[in-house]
């Protein structure tokens, strides 16, 4: 009998992310050739979406120099070489002409290009010595999107353009929103979008749907002509709409359990549930009846990461027969799906290739597969030919190494890579689709979110808007450029010191080498993540001050355990670098010596089994971190030590669980029996607690009479010290 293999996301190979004012417009102009005559020519970009490679400021967006109005409003980039400004005319045009209405800042050497995706681009008209003022330049060609690719400004500023204008003439071809599909052959497939085709470079979404006006144009100016959701409802369609608005597509995903993720949540029984499967396939076909003619539709994407994912419900036989029933609904759901909409292929994703064979086997009417992969992402071609597999594939999650897939670091914590080596990540995972020539369509990389938490720093492009060098990685492989673009703050070298034993509630050392590209001022910030010592993984702002050089002391949290530390250098520019390391934080020294360690303890009662438990009163006394008493759930409770003998005792530390007292006393006696208060507190904080005491006992008692949460009192540690 054989039993299925249990498998998850892979550590390595397995077998088998104002410009001032210049003064009136030039008069004079350059007339680089003259205007055709031609009767039909009509004037296609006014009002049309534009996007461009950077603005100067919220005043001069792209869409200013679409507008008409050729002396009130204006586009203008940034400071640097090159950059681009591109209009989308709809639908794929015969061309005739381009008029560039420049302000002072303009272009002395640019190209005039066109595509019929956005994305792959061809030089209609080469302009060199350009003078400013009014530039025609005749053109000769089709194509949908028309762009300006600036490779040489006059002056120190940037390019500013007052209007761009093209002329020409539809040719009656549907615009780029038409039949999806995936067509050739054998090893040399290609995805196509009204026929033209298409090479996925896309990012997969994080922000509100809200929130896609304001990044949707930043998405479009890295070069990203897809992205791709996880779920897809009745509020869908304004993020549908935004990313049409800015040639854009979209695939959808819908979401099944148990799915991969963090609160995924469920274990179906994909053999005996079909209440669970015709209400998912129900759901499905609304959506897909809804959506199927939007233009920003490019594919539907059913799963994430289910196959992988029912490990956590069933194990051996069960398991393996659950992965094949799952991937015969999938095949249902593609062919409910094909059924409505005919014009969109459908995929399902999971993590890593080994869903494929269970694809293979069970659900032919997929027209793709699709798998999240990040640090092994080059292995999958070498798995896809190994499989014998007969379906081309798109990345739809991919990046940098993963915390399940790097080494542990001298705290025993994941190694997060630098920003450089994450960056690297995203060039190296485009590299390697790109590799795959005529099996692997493109990808999503992951993750265009703007979270500035733990996860956010590991894969978010801008977390908190800020852009990362990842991000330029991004773009450098989708555009072939970031060339000229303002780039973020390189920390290197990034060391804390000590970085295992940092005493709570005193300064550990960060150190960095920090330098801007630029040459741009540089301001800090320092943040602390509770991730891996207590679960919380927001970055909260420490406690810090610069001693120079790019040193800084911090003061550690109370809580014990490792913390994440994080370096924040920002530009002024909206760029970001942030480096990580880890520091274990641990209770801070007492000279003398413990005198409670080992000795005889009781309490007034312990919890037996809960959790961790059973937590017997010795437990916080036996010297050890990872072990606690926990008493039960109610007011007063104690705990004593008996130190065998009258002992001059000058120092208590209380090593607290999240379950701490609020107010207590510390008691002592001679007898066990006879009690006399040395401190008191009503303000505890939990955490660790060092308390000055003065005074000679055999017998030393924590009366604990308000708890600070609604569990019991728990203490990791009662040290006594002499």
């Amino acid at each position: 009998m054989s039993t299925a293999p249990t498998y998850h996301r892979p550590a390595g190979r397995r077998a088998g992310v104002p410009l001032l004012t210049l003064g009136a417009l030039v008069a004079s102009s350059l007339a680089l050739a003259a205007p055709p005559a031609q009767a039909a020519e009509t004037l296609l970009s006014q009002g049309r979406p534009a996007t461009a490679s950077s603005q100067e400021g919220d005043g001069y967006a792209p869409s200013a120099a679409v507008d008409g109005n050729l002396t009130g409003t204006r586009w203008a980039s940034q400071w640097s070489d090159p950059q681009w400004f591109q209009v989308d005319l709809g639908q794929r045009s015969d061309l005739s002409r381009v008029v560039l209405t420049w302000e002072g800042a303009y272009g002395k050497s640019y190209r005039i290009q066109a595509s019929d995706n956005g994305t792959d681009w061809r030089t209609l008209e080469t302009v060199s010595g350009g003078d400013g003022g009014t530039d025609e330049v005749t053109v000769s060609g089709s194509g949908r999107y028309v762009r300006m690719l600036g490779t040489e400004r006059t002056g120190g500023y940037g390019y500013s353009l007052w209007e761009f204008q093209v002329y020409g003439t539809t040719d009656g071809t549907p615009p780029v929103g038409g039949a999806v599909e995936v067509t050739g052959s054998q090893g040399n497939w290609q995805l196509t979008v009204g026929g033209q085709p298409y090479t996925v470079k896309g990012l997969t979404w994080g922000p509100a749907i809200a929130d896609a006006p304001k990044y949707m144009p930043d998405v479009k100016s890295m070069g990203v002509n897809t992205i791709r959701t996880w779920g897809t409802d009745g509020g869908t369609k304004p993020l549908l709409d935004s990313a049409a608005a800015h040639g854009i597509k979209v695939v959808n995903g819908f979401w099944l359990q148990p799915g991969g993720g963090p609160g995924s949540g469920g274990c179906v029984n994909y053999v005996t549930d079909t209440t669970y499967k015709n209400n998912m396939l129900t759901e499905f076909a609304k959506w897909v009846e809804a959506y199927k003619s939007h233009p920003a539709t490019l594919m539907w994407n059913v799963g994430n990461e289910s196959v992988l994912g029912l490990q956590n419900c069933y194990s051996g036989t069960e398991l393996e027969t659950q992965r094949n029933a799952y991937a015969s609904f999938v095949n249902d759901v593609a062919k409910k799906i094909h059924s409505i909409d005919p014009d969109h292929p459908v995929t399902s994703t999971d993590a890593w290739t080994g869903a494929w064979p269970y694809y293979k086997r069970n659900a032919p009417d997929l027209d793709l597969y699709s798998m999240n992969s990040y640090g092994d992402i080059c292995g999958a071609q070498e798995d896809w030919e190994e499989g014998g597999y007969t379906k081309p594939y798109i990345i739809t999650e991919g990046g940098p190494a993963g915390e399940w897939e790097v080494p542990d670091d001298a705290n025993g914590v994941p190694d997060e890579p630098t920003d450089v080596q994450k960056a690297e990540g995203y060039t190296k995972a485009w590299d390697c689709v790109t590799g795959h020539r005529g099996v692997a369509l493109g990808a999503t990389l992951f993750h265009y979110g703007i979270e500035h938490d733990f996860g956010g720093v590991w894969f978010n492009l801008v977390p908190d808007g800020l852009k990362r060098l990842s991000y330029y990685s991004v773009k450098r492989a989708y555009t072939g450029t970031a060339g000229g673009d303002n780039t973020p703050p390189v920390i290197t070298n990034m060391t804390v010191s000590p970085a295992s034993s940092a005493p709570a509630g005193g300064e550990f050392t960060v150190r960095a080498d920090v330098r801007d590209p630029d040459g741009d001022p540089i301001t800090y910030k320092v943040f602390l993540s509770g991730n891996y010592a207590s679960g919380d993984k927001r970055l909260v702002e420490a406690e810090w001050r610069s001693t120079g050089n790019g040193t800084f002391a911090v003061t550690a949290p109370e809580k014990l355990g490792v913390w994440k530390v994080y370096i924040q250098a920002e530009d002024g520019r909206g760029n970001a670098g942030i480096e990580t390391k880890s520091v274990e934080v641990v209770a801070p020294p007492v000279t003398g010596t413990n005198v409670a360690l080992n000795k005889p303890t009781t309490a007034s009662s312990f919890q037996q089994s809960y959790g961790d438990c059973p937590c017997e009163p010795a437990k916080a006394t036996d010297g050890r971190a990872d072990t606690r008493w926990a008493s039960d759930w109610s007011d007063p409770q104690w705990i004593q030590v008996d130190l065998g003998a009258a002992t001059p005792i000058r120092k208590l530390q209380l090593v607290w669980d999240p379950a701490y007292a609020k107010s207590y006393d510390v008691q002592v006696s001679d007898d066990g029996t006879t009690w006399r208060t040395v401190h008191t507190t009503a303000a505890g904080n939990g955490d660790i607690d060092t308390i000055d005491v003065t005074a000679t006992a055999r017998h030393v008692r924590l009366h604990l009479t308000a708890r600070g949460t609604g569990w019991g009192y728990s203490l990791h540690e009662f040290g006594i010290y002499s």
